[in-house]
């Protein structure tokens, strides 16, 4: 008899076993697949949107909002229509969603608009919709199908939580790494509808799973499923409004690095996937059992390190990207681990999974739509980051050790550090030394720490310290206009001589122009008469292939005192918000100046290109001259555009100027393809110069020598370097290269 019963158990062992392997696998199949499509489907939306990062950000809202549909459906679905008759039903839905991926989709232009944010929306929703709604239901459908089985772990299935996240932090890292850099857009998507048709087979072996081990409890058996009959204390409104607060948080703080790493650098997979990887590694560390990290050493190390990207917003460091990027990322992982550590400690009983998990995505999706949409309207600045800083302070868990700080102290101290960062920050103002401003600021920093055991008065402290940035003045100097859109944000400086007024897209540069009677008709910064620009239209002068000169990027719309008077020019810019400033006397005065012989057409450039018929004998490319670069418009497709409309004898001419990526070896190999020849002129200026000119980076590409005329003899001309780079086209292009080189 013992002997039946040793062999009965290695059965039902070896059942338990294969059941989890095929649930585990299939939730980390289904997360690989969803977190492989969010790039893939951003990358292919992001040439419509002028490469802005903006665009990764509404996309998370719309991968979010479906996630939220997502469990929404797998909470009311079984409870409807019953496990088993919903499981049924969801493996049909599943087939058809296959049907949807093998019909071809067109994706249509968007209008000329300042925030495009409902067309993309509508765009993903109708080309991946279905299919990544089904996919975004795994982790909380298949677990409460698991929990229906007879397997020994069924009554708390959150285990099989981490197998899902780590499906999906496996899909995000394979996409820079092993996916972007070797298949073209056209074999990615195909390669994964194929991935997503094994998924099907998977979840339908999961639900025969379900169905078998169903039909062999009886009936009354089923009416008292422990499962479903212990469900545990019912979750209070506190509780569940404290699960929101707990998902909101990392998910704003997720977007708000993300915005800061891509603006600054380029709206490129790579790097939207950093953020999201570690957010995502922070659900599998936090709900692993047991949870696999020194906890300690986080809660300790949080306030050390929120201290010191304090200091850096309060300062206004932006660089070098090697030690502020690793900090802001640190910051975020810590705050984000944090956060999920408490949802994972107050996670419910299995009963109540489904809407613990609604309640996430609720929260994540909340964190996205501040973010997204209302912080453009609400600020001028990227304040949310510091706002969500200051919430993940409030929602730290206690601390375990005593707090020997008085009441009174703990009262008194926030406003003691309030008052010495500002009077730190006043005086260091005339201070050029950022170590000695950062170095004088840890008086008021020190004070802050010592509260790091409490969690209002450490907030306020923080708070305080953050508040004095408001009172800073802008180094540019007086701001007459801030602006935010979809595209960015926006600043009209004049500076502290009354000399300039200046725009700013982020921390970048955008134009220059004097104030000056006599020299408002200068162009300035990296548009100046003696820098590479000027000797590019001495060339287009003297033999004019074409009286029409296309501008991609308005900017300020310095270029346009090159106009000569017989010619006709054409300024391609995406942002609306743009042309407005430009156009506004009260900043600028060049294409005002300009009149009618200076137009402009809103879109993206490659779209409104394809749009026209001119042939244009100087086309100026100076999309690039910001420091998020628009990808799609440096590929072999652009370039055989960019030529298409180049009369004979023609010249391309690129801005290149960026901190921190070298565009030459991609341009080069871009040249080489196209049978072009190409020269480069690095232009520096020193920084104590008052002219209002700027160092500039700029490449003229031309069809033969014969047509970059005298600059092939120019000293500061070079040809190229670098044709042995990755060609890049609209289905391949690979940034990390280039920030390996720089």
């Amino acid at each position: 008899m013992s002997l039946d019963l040793a062999a009965e158990q290695r059965v039902t062992d070896s059942a338990d076993h294969g059941t989890v392997a095929v649930f585990g696998l299939t939730l980390a199949a289904g997360a690989v697949l969803m977190f492989l499509l969010e790039p893939m489907a951003a990358k292919m939306v992001l040439p419509s949107l002028g490469g802005a990062p903006a665009v990764w950000n509404t996309c998370v809202v719309f991968f979010q909002f479906m996630l939220l549909g997502g469990y929404a459906y797998a909470h009311a679905g079984p409870r409807w229509l019953g496990v088993e008759r919903h499981a049924v039903i969801h493996s049909v839905l599943l087939f058809a969603a296959v049907l949807t991926l093998l019909t071809p989709f067109q994706l249509n232009q968007p209008h000329g608009a300042s925030n495009p944010v409902a067309w993309l929306l509508l765009v993903l929703l109708e080309s991946i919709g279905l299919p990544f709604f089904l996919l975004a239901t795994s982790a909380p459908l298949l677990q409460v199908w698991f929990s229906r089985t007879r397997h020994r772990a069924a009554k708390d299935p959150y285990f099989l939580y981490a197998a899902s996240n780590f499906g999906s932090l496996a899909g995000l890292l394979m996409y820079p790494l092993a996916v972007e850099p070797f298949l073209p857009l056209r074999l990615q998507a195909r390669y994964w509808t194929y991935g997503y048709m094994a998924y099907v087979v998977l979840v339908a072996a999961c639900a025969v799973l379900l169905l078998r081990t169903r039909a062999k409890l009886a009936e009354a058996a089923a009416a008292e499923d422990p499962v479903l009959q212990r469900v545990g204390p019912v979750p209070s409104l506190v509780q569940r409004l404290r699960w929101i607060a707990l998902s909101f948080a990392p998910s704003s703080l997720m977007l708000a690095v993300t915005t800061f790493i891509s603006t600054d650098v380029a709206a490129v997979p790579l790097l939207w996937v950093l953020p999201l990887a570690l957010y995502l590694l922070t659900f599998v560390l936090a709900f692993s059992s047991p949870p696999r990290y020194p906890r300690a050493l986080v809660d300790r190390g949080f306030p050390l390190l929120l201290l010191l990207l304090v200091l850096f917003l309060v300062i206004g460091v932006v660089g070098p990207l090697t030690a502020v990027v690793p900090i802001h990322l640190t910051v975020f992982f810590l705050a984000a681990l944090l956060c999920h550590r408490q949802l994972a400690d107050e996670r419910p009983h299995a009963a109540h999974l489904t809407e613990f998990y609604f309640l996430l995505a609720l929260g994540g999706v909340l964190g996205s739509l501040f973010n997204t949409l209302a912080a453009p309207i609400l600020f001028t600045s990227i304040l949310e980051y510091p706002v969500v800083l200051l919430l993940v302070c409030l929602l730290r868990p206690k601390s375990d050790g005593p707090d020997e700080r008085s009441r009174a102290w703990r009262v008194v101290s926030p406003v003691v550090v309030g008052v010495a960062t500002l009077t730190l920050v006043l005086a260091g103002a005339k201070i050029d030394s950022v170590s000695v401003r950062f170095a004088l600021l840890g008086i008021p920093a020190f004070l802050c720490l010592s509260l790091s055991r409490t969690k209002l008065p450490f907030a306020a402290a923080i708070a305080s310290m953050l508040v004095v940035t408001l009172f800073q003045p802008d180094p540019r100097g007086e701001i007459l206009h801030a602006e935010r859109t979809f595209f960015g944000i926006y600043r009209v400086n004049q500076d502290a001589s009354g000399e300039y007024r200046t725009l700013t897209h982020g921390t970048t540069l955008h134009g220059v122009q004097s104030v000056s009677e006599s020299r408002r008709h200068e162009p300035l910064s990296y548009y100046h008469r003696t820098g590479p620009l000027g000797d590019v239209f001495r060339v287009a002068s003297q033999a004019p292939a074409s009286n029409d000169v296309a501008v991609v990027g308005l900017g300020v719309g310095s270029v346009a005192t090159y106009r000569k008077p017989a010619q006709n020019w054409t300024f391609f810019e995406i942002d609306p918000a743009v042309e407005a400033i430009a156009r506004n006397r009260d900043y600028f005065s060049y294409l005002a100046d300009c009149g009618e012989a200076c137009g402009v057409i809103i879109g993206d450039a490659r779209q409104s290109l394809t749009a026209v018929s001119a042939q244009y004998g100087l086309m100026v490319l100076d999309a690039f001259s910001s420091d998020a670069i628009p990808l799609h418009l440096v590929t072999r497709e652009a370039i055989h555009l960019y030529l298409s409309r180049l009369a004979p004898g023609g010249l391309l001419a690129f801005h290149i100027s960026n901190r921190h990526l070298n565009l030459e070896p991609v341009l080069a190999r871009l040249a080489a393809e196209g049978g072009l020849v190409a020269v480069v002129r690095r232009d520096r200026v020193a920084d104590d110069d008052r002219s209002g000119k700027t160092s500039s980076d700029w490449m003229v590409m031309a069809r033969n020598q014969a047509d970059l005329g005298s600059l092939t003899s120019d000293p500061k001309w070079h040809h190229t370097q670098g044709t042995s780079a990755d060609l890049w086209t609209d289905d391949f292009s690979n940034i990390l290269t280039l920030l390996v080189r720089q």
